[in-house]
């Protein structure tokens, strides 16, 4: 039982990552696989030669260019040409990210063949380095894995739905919020839209303007950090885009309906109030 709780959190573990678990290069030979079903997805980028794939009660005749991906848990079984037998490279990988990262791609499972790159890809397939690794080794060999699948995005895009504007705007704001300089028309040069048709879907989107979710979205960072003990008001003013403390403070207040100071007091009592708390019901006391 022990054991098997182990194996459900390593498990666990490794799916919020990009793993990248083998990797190799196959000269031309009489190899085959399967029928059979693997726990990872295999990518595999032929040099030359021919083989043939088959999965979903479909047979895919593949050539020099070509590519194919294994998915997890999807039965495959592929065999090369017997008088022109395929060579080619593979890499494997798993985690939530590769999954991510290969829907950015027109690959799945009821389609795992894209035709003759533009480009070589085979450079680009990285070497998987063994179990004793260092952590550096591994982070570049994802950053390798990472700039290949770059390269299938580019070649074999998945089909974009009509862009989010609303959502693109959302995302600027997140990521820029504490710059002190942004203004909203930095947010609708970014998104790329023209102004009034963009303040229009935001409001009908958000139910308020861009320059209120901006400030909502400030407020609420402000809050957190706050709460956070350590932190001067003017450096957090600072850390949610307001260069003038004073001017910060009026915000938060008619956000908030309580000053900088004031939150950070009140949640002061809050967090003293449930230290002691903890201490009745014999929990220790978690020092600040």
């Amino acid at each position: 039982m022990l054991i098997m709780k182990q194996i459900r959190i390593f498990d666990t573990f490794n799916s919020s990552q990009l793993i990248c678990t083998y990797s190799g290069y196959k000269p031309a030979n009489r190899h085959k696989w399967g029928p059979g079903v693997r726990d990872i997805y295999a990518l595999h980028f032929i040099v030359s030669g021919k083989g043939t794939l088959e999965t979903h009660n479909q047979r895919y005749l593949l050539t020099a260019g070509d590519s194919f991906m294994i998915f997890p848990q999807t039965e495959i079984h592929y065999y090369p040409d017997p008088e022109d037998p395929w060579e080619y490279v593979w890499i494997e990988f798993k985690g939530d990210e590769a999954k991510r990262l290969v829907a950015m791609t027109e690959l799945e499972p009821d389609k795992p063949v894209v035709t003759v790159c533009k480009v070589d890809l085979k450079p680009y397939f990285p070497v998987v380095p063994g179990a004793e690794a260092r952590p550096f080794e591994k982070m570049r060999t994802e950053a390798q894995l990472r700039l290949l699948l770059s390269y299938y995005v580019e070649f074999y895009p998945r089909e974009s739905p009509s862009i989010n504007y609303v959502q693109l705007a959302k995302e600027y704001i997140m990521i820029n919020y504490w710059r002190t300089t942004l203004t909203v028309s930095d947010i609708v040069h970014a998104v790329s839209l023209e102004r009034s048709y963009l303040f229009r879907l935001f409001k009908e989107a958000e139910g308020m303007s861009i320059s209120s979710y901006l400030t909502a979205y400030r407020i609420e960072r402000a809050c957190e950090l706050l709460r956070s003990p350590g932190l001067s008001i003017k450096s957090v003013a600072c850390s949610v885009g307001y260069k003038d403390q004073l001017y910060f403070s009026k915000i938060f207040k008619k956000a908030a309906s309580y000053t900088p100071s004031e939150y950070m007091t009140l949640h002061s009592q809050d967090t003293n109030a449930l230290a002691e708390e903890d201490a009745v019901a014999g929990f220790p006391e978690i020092s600040n």
